[in-house]
């Protein structure tokens, strides 16, 4: 059965001069028109697609791959505004739909939002909502301490940022454990640090068991993130200038670049160090 949203592998049932039909089982043949069809496909082969409606809510095929799929959160582009809702590049020629009912804030042309990508079970459309709460924690938490996960940053707060847990769960990165640029709609590899008796889940972007950072590498990355991420300081640099820059010794600069290097926060380069 072809999910709509999702990525399919479909078996051509027949060739006609504009496209191919697919097998969409219950939903029928699905066309694929002829600009997506791979040279030398022919009926009996199987096709890995994505299946959408088109303008005309007829099902499509495509090869091309969205930015975010349903079930799934992304940071996306609003290109327009009509009495409808806004309307998103998600990466395919229909732009996706965000009703104003699904949206937290009025949204504008021009700007980007975090918003999560569902199938309207009624209409069967794809949209987009910003009201993030409404499809996450929906399930029971299930964690072990250690284990690595998939993050999107969410937003920032006093405490530090929301971050999404593999598209399913709210989750912590306490600030003062923050040693790099984080932005909202970045996805990285994080660590699940706690799990609370509330079900609140605390994040690291460091694995458990590696030395903590001490207060003179978090100076180094401050310095680091407010200068766009580049210092033309290295070991060979003069002690004076290091004092002048951290108010530190040559020994410690050294010391907690090692550090910074070796946690991966940082490349050494010939002129300078960079944050990552």
């Amino acid at each position: 059965m072809a999910a709509i949203g999702l990525m399919n592998e479909l078996e051509i049932v027949k060739e006609v001069d504009f496209g191919i039909y697919l097998d969409g089982g219950p939903h029928g043949e699905i066309l694929m028109p002829k600009r997506y069809v791979p040279e030398g496909s022919k009926p009996g082969d199987v096709l890995n697609v994505f299946i959408y409606l088109d303008s005309e809510d007829r099902l499509v095929a495509t090869n091309e791959t969205p930015k975010a799929m349903v079930g799934e959160f992304a940071l996306l582009k609003v290109v327009s505004v009509t009495t409808v809702g806004a309307f998103l590049d998600w990466g395919l020629p229909k732009d996706l739909l965000v009703p104003f009912r699904e949206q937290q804030h009025p949204m504008e042309a021009g700007r980007s939002y975090l918003v999560f990508v569902y199938l309207d079970d009624e209409s069967q459309r794809i949209a987009a909502s910003s009201k993030l709460d409404k499809s996450v924690d929906n399930i029971p938490v299930d964690y072990e301490v250690g284990e690595e996960v998939d993050l999107i940053i969410a937003g920032q707060t006093d405490l530090g940022y929301k971050a999404i847990i593999d598209n399913s769960h709210w989750g912590m990165i306490y600030k003062n454990e923050v040693f790099q640029n984080l932005k909202v709609g970045q996805k990285l590899k994080g660590f699940i640090k706690s799990v609370r008796e509330d079900e609140k889940i605390d994040l690291s972007l460091q694995k458990e068991g590696y030395e903590k950072i001490d207060e003179i590498s978090q100076g180094i990355l401050n310095k680091l993130a407010a200068n766009e991420g580049f210092l033309p300081l290295t070991d060979k640099s003069s002690p004076e200038l290091i004092k002048s820059t951290f108010q530190i010794s040559k020994k410690n600069f050294k010391k907690a670049i090692g550090a910074l290097y070796k946690h991966r926060l940082i490349s050494l380069e010939d002129d300078g160090i960079r944050l990552l």
